[in-house]
């Protein structure tokens, strides 16, 4: 069996900084991987090296069978990557809508300025699909200056999945969003991926989200892998609790 992802021997380094030692990792098609460790430990740099956005100094990155290692951001969404952001990567002046319809526009290549084909009959289909399955239609009109925090994230996510990505990487999705709407958030945003098919990485610091939401666990220290296996069992990890979660299982 074809592995989605296979990252191999990545080594990446800023100075005399260490963010990616060795790391090889397979992922398998449908798995939702959790992504932990403290700032700076590597796991936004992984991250960067999977979508592009940052060129390993060794190693290879392999999406289904195919070297992506080093091909630009374009490139590499179009292979089937897709991420949103722990900022939400929006255009704030514009409605809730229009910037989901320029997703579209883009993903079909139709260019910036193409907006009467972004307003087909066909688009708004789709459109209406992702404000059902974000649970976002209240606020289609909004402009995204005056959404709250988790109303961002699901557009930001939104915007990614518009891609049909294979493989979709989400940095930190309740980061920066209050405690009792952390759960509810993450309800609707893996009920939304979970009917595009896509295999999930998600880089989260709330050991409660990665328990309940991943089915593996990543432990990044350093610059490297100290833990790899199903939630219970990585954060019950000795190297994981004196590193990462501070004995907190």
């Amino acid at each position: 069996m074809t592995a989605l992802l296979e990252t191999i021997g990545l080594q990446k380094s800023f100075g005399a900084v260490v963010a990616a030692n060795d790391i090889s990792v397979v992922v398998q098609s449908g798995q939702k991987l959790g992504l932990i460790g403290n700032n700076g430990a590597g796991k936004t740099t992984f991250v960067n090296i999977v979508t592009g956005h940052l060129k390993p100094d060794a190693g290879r990155v392999m999406l289904d069978g195919e070297n992506i290692t080093g091909l630009p951001p374009r490139q590499v969404r179009r292979n089937g990557v897709s991420r949103s952001f722990q900022i939400p990567q929006l255009f704030i002046s514009m409605t809730l809508e229009q910037n989901l319809l320029m997703a579209l526009a883009i993903l079909r290549e139709e260019g910036l300025s193409s907006w009467r084909p972004a307003r087909s009959d066909a688009r708004m289909a789709e459109l209406d699909d992702l404000l059902g399955r974000f649970r976002l239609r209240q606020y289609r009109g909004q402009t995204i200056a005056v959404l709250p925090g988790g109303v961002r994230k699901l557009v930001d996510i939104a915007m990614a999945v518009t891609h049909q990505p294979k493989l979709l990487l989400l940095d930190e999705p309740t980061s920066g969003v209050a405690v009792e709407e952390k759960f509810p958030l993450m309800d609707v945003i893996m009920q939304a991926i979970e009917g595009s098919g896509a295999t999930v990485l998600f880089v989260e610091h709330d050991m409660d989200i990665v328990g309940r939401y991943a089915d593996r666990v990543l432990a990044f220290y350093a610059g490297r892998i100290i833990a790899d296996g199903e939630p219970a069992a990585v954060l019950s990890n000795e190297e994981v609790q004196r590193y990462v979660t501070g004995g907190a299982a």
